[in-house]
């Protein structure tokens, strides 16, 4: 037990200090886990929620496809920027969008799917009752399920109540006893939920109410998977083009401008003139930026591995080169969240650690590690509100919001550039 314990606390610590996954921050403490298995489902494991659940079906299914494969068939990467105030407790939030088509579940979902030649089911339920008999005669007959649930209502997160209804991500439900549903969150243990709770968190946000999706039998050949990784490359060129400073490149530009602006009502200079919800909204820059965070980071990573594998399948070898220049942009992700969220200011270390903590006992433990998990995150949320505190009293945010706004700035460049250079690159594929 001590053992486990020692372990633990080695690959939290690393977690924290370099915003690493769980999965890469254990290889790195103890070498790769075992796989391990529940009722017959294997968990895979992954990165980012949506290409981790399709993923651990299709491999459950005895596919041999990886993860990168998936991200890249739904197009790749994606860039989107929202700043979230909420007067029911005066936070402020920052979203960063890192997924082809990241606000559109359902969207990205069919073309992923339908690239790479994986029948599916898409389902959509009204009430919560018929909702939850839906997917239990899916998972009675052996058929797992990707749902979207609210992530304060399934509780294993271990939020406070001023974020029910804020959204959730994918994950599977892949096996039910009689008041519970199981799930894998790319975690190497099984979650369990109880079953009204769980209904209750996949009926709670109104844009995507209790879909499910269920995938069929797929026969992924080397020819289909070239195809939907060529698909997917012109799609991330595409899409990464467009004019949008909402949900496309232009994106990181316009929020390195808010950074210093001195007019716009969105600007951070008046959105915290008064230094309220600081320290969560720094906060969020770190755990949406770093793969410690619940949604698995800024991708470029996984993105890069993509283009090593679409190298090999294609025969494109340019494709790994610029994979070596995504994998640099996600560097320079790594130094703007760590320049957010500083590990040198005592607050923001212990924040951090407690951050890991709770994602650690998840992944590793998951429903075993609930009561760990919860103690973590009552300190946290205290830690975080004090930190809110303090920020409160900040004399000159200038320094920080330009240097954030000049990192910003670079990544937008950079990632300019390396996407004119896919551009290219894509007409070469056929």
């Amino acid at each position: 037990m001590t053992s486990k314990k020692q372990l633990k606390a080695r690959i939290r610590a690393r977690m924290a200090k370099t915003g690493e996954s769980y999965t890469t921050a254990r290889a790195h403490v103890a070498g790769r886990a075992e796989t391990v298995s529940d009722g017959g489902w294997r968990f895979a494991g992954g990165r980012h929620p949506s290409s981790a659940a399709i993923t651990s079906v299709l491999v459950n299914q005895g596919m041999a496809v990886s993860e990168p494969m998936v991200f890249l068939a739904g197009g790749g990467i994606g860039a989107g920027y929202i700043l979230w105030e909420f007067r029911h407790d005066e936070s402020r939030h920052v979203v960063l969008g890192f997924r082809n088509l990241w606000q559109y579940h359902e969207r990205w979902m069919g073309k992923t799917l339908g690239r790479l030649g994986v029948p599916y089911d898409e389902h959509h339920t009204s009430g919560v009752r018929a909702a939850g008999e839906r997917l239990a005669a899916e998972l009675d007959a052996g058929r797992p399920c990707v749902v979207l649930p609210d992530r304060f209502h399934t509780g294993y997160w271990q939020l406070p109540a001023a974020l029910d209804g804020h959204g959730g991500h994918p994950v599977v439900a892949y096996r039910r006893d009689e008041g519970g549903v199981y799930l894998d969150d790319r975690g190497q243990a099984p979650i369990r939920v109880p079953r009204e709770r769980f209904d209750a968190a996949r009926g709670r946000v109104g844009s995507y109410k209790n879909v499910l999706h269920v995938l069929g039998e797929a026969k992924l050949t080397e020819a289909a998977l070239a195809g939907a990784a060529r698909e997917g490359l012109r799609d991330c060129a595409e899409h990464l083009s467009a004019a949008s400073d909402s949900f496309s490149l232009p994106a990181w530009r316009k929020w390195a401008r808010l950074l210093v602006d001195t007019r716009n009502a969105k600007a951070w200079p008046k959105v915290f003139a008064d230094r309220r919800g600081l320290a969560d909204a720094l906060l969020s820059v770190w755990e949406g930026a770093e793969p410690v965070g619940i949604d698995g980071g800024n991708l470029r990573d996984l993105f890069a591995d993509a283009l090593d594998e679409a190298a090999l399948l294609l025969d494109r070898p340019g494709l790994a080169e610029l994979g070596g220049r995504f994998r640099e942009i996600h560097g320079l992700w790594h130094e703007l969240a760590e320049a957010a969220l500083p590990a040198e200011v005592p607050e923001f270390a212990r924040i951090r650690e407690l951050t890991a903590a709770i994602k650690e006992s998840v992944m590793a433990d998951g429903t075993a590690g609930g009561p760990e998990a919860a103690r973590a995150a009552e300190e946290l949320w205290a830690a975080r509100a004090a930190a809110n505190d303090s920020l409160a009293t900040l004399a000159d945010t200038g320094p920080l919001f330009t240097g954030l706004s000049s990192r910003i700035t670079a990544i937008h460049e950079a990632e300019r550039d390396a996407i004119a250079w896919l551009t290219t690159l894509g007409r070469d594929l056929g």
